[in-house]
């Protein structure tokens, strides 16, 4: 049962990442036929970003009350009942009013899902789980374009995804008894006492540190994922098809990463696994300073993905060490909002550097994120001391 329930648990971290690409492949579509400038996909994307944050923040709360099975199958119902108004929907201010409750799914989930898996599995699970998700947002876009070149539409690229959630989410409520008794064995899935506060949370040693550690970690990433197509072309003269095509390697990459990373875990701890993946991340932008062709950069990209891949799922999975199982609930729920927080954020501020001063500078924007997420993690590792931290 055990391994029925992960295997359950692999499908719904491929269900987390199946819609979070279909927005950028169905809008050169989707704008024109609503009529609005294509900058109102920013619109649609900040609201899913707030309702994330709002429902990570509620996620130590929510699943104290409901238990972890719970609050997925009612995360994933609620993101498939989201999609599917998207699908059904012709007017832009619509898509508004459907973001909401496809951001409020997607955050309670993202959450309780990440602290199961660190709480209940091995390193490995959470570095390939991540994998299936990559998995999952890779898809997406496959299915988005199937829609459209028999022309069906993106209505139908989103209804095609809305079934399958449709379908996982069949499966998550029939799946409810294998959590508790799962979790009869590995401990508790409801933990004991009243969920913490923000202030509470706050005033636990390291959780500033690894909220910085997770704002500046995801900055870097999704501002490498948003520009690199950018600077490939504006700053190296690469030819914008073949910078794109690069920009889908790269995400790729981080999907192939994590599947190595999780081999690799059986290795080296999750510290050792941050430290890796930051000193690769450093090695990328070093090579992006030098001066030279496109082909540096290519190659700095290349190991930016690389070291980006581990950094995420041994962060959450390190999270039950550093603060203990029974505040890494919360502690994860403010890690995810600080995530979203920075994937929300920090692109577009590169992006007004880029416009104002030009985007040569994206090595040094990665540099700075990436010396601040060094610092923040050390300090986590020195106010927050655990097994995974020596060595």
């Amino acid at each position: 049962m055990f391994h029925l329930l992960l295997f359950i648990i692999y499908l719904a971290f491929i269900s987390l990442g199946l819609p979070d690409s279909l927005l950028g492949a169905a809008w050169p579509t989707m704008y024109q036929e609503f009529h609005v400038p294509v900058s109102y996909a920013g619109i649609i994307s900040m609201i899913i970003s707030a309702g994330t944050i709002v429902s990570s923040l509620q996620s130590d709360r929510l699943t104290r009350l409901l238990g972890t099975g719970r609050v997925t199958a009612i995360s994933v119902a609620m993101t498939a009942a989201a999609l599917f108004g998207f699908s059904t929907t012709g007017s832009f201010w619509l898509l508004c009013l459907w973001a909401i409750p496809y951001g409020l799914g997607a955050g309670s989930v993202d959450a309780a899902l990440n602290n199961y898996v660190a709480l209940h599995y091995k390193s490995r699970h959470m570095s390939w789980l991540h994998c299936m998700w990559g998995l999952g947002a890779t898809v997406g876009p496959y299915v988005m374009g199937f829609a459209l070149s028999r022309g069906q539409g993106w209505n139908w690229g989103y209804r095609y995804i809305a079934i399958i959630q449709i379908v996982l989410t069949a499966m998550l409520f029939i799946s409810l008894p294998l959590w508790k008794g799962s979790t009869a064995s590995q401990g508790a899935d409801k933990a004991p006492g009243e969920p913490l506060t923000l202030k509470k949370i706050f005033q636990i040693p390291g959780a500033k540190e690894v909220m910085v550690c997770f704002f500046c970690y995801c900055a870097l990433e999704q501002t490498t994922i948003l520009w690199a197509s950018s600077y490939l072309t504006l700053h190296r003269g690469m030819s914008a098809q073949a910078a794109a095509s690069f920009a889908s390697v790269f995400f790729i990459g981080i999907t192939l990463g994590r599947a190595f990373s999780g081999f690799i875990t059986m290795k080296l701890n999750d510290t050792q696994m941050i430290r890796l993946g930051q000193a690769l991340i450093g090695v990328g932008v070093a090579i992006m300073l030098l001066p030279g062709g496109s082909g540096l950069s290519l190659a700095g990209l290349s190991f930016i993905g690389l070291g980006c891949a581990p950094i995420y799922p041994s962060i959450i999975h390190s999270t039950p060490d550093h603060f203990g199982a029974d505040k890494s609930q919360a502690v994860i729920g403010v890690q995810m909002a600080s995530a979203y927080a920075g994937t929300c954020l920090m692109p577009p501020l590169f992006g007004l550097i880029a416009n104002h001063i030009t985007v040569a500078l994206l090595p040094v924007f990665l540099l700075l994120a990436l010396v601040l997420m060094v610092i923040m993690h050390e300090l986590l590792i020195k106010k927050a001391p655990s097994s995974n931290s020596r060595g």
